[in-house]
């Protein structure tokens, strides 16, 4: 009876061996994730502000359209104005088309300079496209060996995770079903070990002295006992 029941506990410390490597493997591979964020968001970033830098160039190149097409209008009126004053005889109509005429030549100025210095931010706001553009593809040059070996080790990392998972159920059908359910409940409900060996007369996860009575037993037979402090599963190690 006593040489089952140590079978048993072996069996329970073996599966808790499989499932440590499991998830040193599980956190292997979830560690990748973050440098995976990494590359996408500075990626991102620049993706950003091309978008903006593009919509930037768009609303100056719309601005600069409606500018020329007031400058047209503003010009043929400028003109008709012009014609009018070489045909009016009166010095008070003369004297009001001279007005418009003058009126018309500032205004055209003011859209003339306005014009041209449109003319200079859109020359820049088109360089600003063309600097992130050569740096979207500088970067994503950049990140082609990240990329790579990232998705190299993810796919070394599965590999390896499958088949212990595979090596981890293999070894979870030698442990009694009576151990197994309360061990995947504790491995559900808690990180860390889920098996311990008894630390003294104490529970060697949280301390609490276990009474006599099942310490004898646990040591005499072997015995897997609920801690009900904690709840994992003690056992009595040797010596």
């Amino acid at each position: 009876m006593g040489s089952v029941v140590h079978a048993d506990v072996g069996a329970l410390l073996g599966l808790q061996k499989e499932d440590a490597a499991v998830h040193e493997l599980e956190v292997a591979l979830a560690a990748l994730g973050p440098k995976r964020v990494g590359l996408d968001k500075a990626k991102a970033q620049l993706a950003e502000g091309l978008t903006r830098a593009r919509a930037a160039v768009a609303a100056e190149e719309t601005r600069q359209r409606e500018l020329q097409e007031r400058i047209r209008d503003h010009k043929a009126i400028h003109e008709k104005n012009v014609a009018q004053l070489d045909v009016v005889k009166r010095l008070r109509e003369a004297t009001a088309a001279m007005a418009q005429v003058d009126r018309a030549r500032r205004v055209l100025a003011d859209e003339e300079g306005e014009l041209i210095a449109l003319g200079r931010r859109l020359t820049e706001a088109r360089g600003s496209v063309q600097t992130l553009e050569q740096d979207a593809v500088a970067l994503d040059a950049e990140q082609l060996a990240p990329r790579a070996e990232l998705e190299s080790e993810a796919v070394r990392l599965t590999g390896e995770l499958d088949a212990m998972r595979a090596q981890r159920d293999q070894a979870a059908t030698h442990v009694a079903k009576a151990l197994l359910a309360p061990y995947n409940r504790i491995k559900t409900k808690r990180p860390g070990r889920a098996v311990v060996a008894l630390a003294g007369p104490s529970c060697g996860a949280c301390d609490t002295v276990v009474p006599l009575q099942r310490r004898s037993q646990m040591i005499a037979t072997g015995k897997v006992e609920v801690c009900e402090a904690c709840g994992v599963l003690m056992y009595a190690g040797e010596g």
